[in-house]
């Protein structure tokens, strides 16, 4: 989750401190105004209205900061359970912020006409700037609703790629995500929806063996991923209750948040590439990533030079893996079919063993 600065949200204490101030120095003295007309001093050279003023300040200081501290604290602690903030959720916050302030001011603005301006302005500014933040922080909570009726509505909303991966129970449990992200290659935050959680968390608890195994692993992924590889790991509500399966609820909320679908599993990859989500499949990723040649394959390779070893040549594919074959100096500067024995991955790329193919 990302903190919130701190910067800011004393910034924003301070002016609600302010207009708390400001409030309780004009309620001192229109108290003060109201108990005696009198301008001759009342405490040293402070006459009422002075010292209405300075007392009401004053309590306004106090109490303001408390107000505004707690405030502000509720607003940021509703913030920091949203996670990131992504441009949906910036744009959405705005909005229901606007919105918001909108609304308070339409149904707020009569105390203008109850009480002096001073008094008036200072409950005006400090109950919109709070009902601004309370709409922003709600707005950007729902904001696929919020993007949803503002699209109704005409209003032009960006809504670009996903701007991160909605990880499935599959890949928590299959573990290699971690080497994905090891290597830098998962951009973008991670989510995780609480109904996959509760899978793992049931699978954790089962009484079979093997089951209990893959649900442990799975929260241990997730764990790890979040606290050893940096990533951004956020943990999404059950936006779609009203749905029963576990994977229609991963794409309903993929296609609600603009997300890419992280899974190994085919079928539901399947399903999501239909309904038009981004899917990063790493059971494919894998296939993409093998060795042009594996164990057991049969391939034509051209000679050209004597190997480390007594017996040995050595010839390279088109993409570059270097061939060492046993007991085949004898055929250098011409090309054989071989048959692979095995396959190194090194520092400096692959390289692989094989023998020569027996004439018929």
């Amino acid at each position: 989750m990302v903190p919130v600065p701190r910067n800011r949200s004393n910034l924003v204490v301070e002016i609600l401190r302010v207009l708390v101030v400001i409030f309780g120095a004009a309620v001192g003295l229109q108290v003060a105004e109201n108990i005696t007309t009198s301008t001759q001093p009342v405490l040293g050279v402070l006459t009422a209205p002075m010292v209405g003023v300075i007392v009401g300040a004053g309590l306004g200081y106090s109490l303001g900061g408390v107000l505004s501290r707690r405030l502000v604290g509720a607003l940021d602690r509703g913030e920091q359970a949203l996670g990131g903030i992504t441009p949906e959720e910036l744009v959405s916050g705005a909005m229901g912020a606007l919105l918001a302030a909108a609304l308070v001011a339409i149904v707020t603005w009569p105390v203008f006409l109850i009480t002096t301006p001073l008094i008036a302005t200072s409950i005006f500014a400090f109950v919109v700037i709070v009902a601004g933040a309370f709409g922003f922080t709600v707005a950007q909570r729902r904001r696929s609703a919020v993007l949803a009726v503002a699209s109704r509505a005409g209003v032009a909303v960006a809504s670009g790629p996903g701007k991160g991966s909605l990880i499935d129970s599959s890949v928590a449990i299959d573990g290699r995500v971690l080497e994905v992200a090891r290597a830098g290659f998962l951009p973008g935050p991670v989510y995780v929806a609480q109904p996959v959680l509760d899978e793992l968390q049931g699978l954790a608890d089962a009484s079979d063996e093997r089951r209990r195994t893959k649900g442990r692993r799975g929260l241990s992924t997730l764990d790890e991923l979040r606290h050893r590889h940096g990533a951004s790991v956020s943990v999404l509500d059950d936006e779609v209750p009203g749905v029963a399966d576990v994977d229609a609820k991963l794409v309903a909320i993929a296609r609600q948040r603009g997300l890419a679908l992280l899974t190994n599993d085919s079928a539901l990859a399947k399903v999501a590439a239909i309904s038009g989500i981004p899917v990063q499949n790493l059971h494919a990723l894998s296939i993409a990533l093998r060795p042009p040649i594996s164990v057991g394959d049969s391939t034509q390779v051209s000679l050209v030079r004597e190997g480390k070893e007594s017996g040995q040549a050595v010839g390279f594919l088109d993409d570059g893996t270097m061939i060492v074959v046993e007991s085949a100096t004898d055929a250098i500067g011409t090309t054989v079919p071989v048959d692979v024995t095995s396959v190194l991955t090194t520092s400096n790329g692959r390289m692989a063993f094989a023998r020569r193919q027996e004439s018929p």
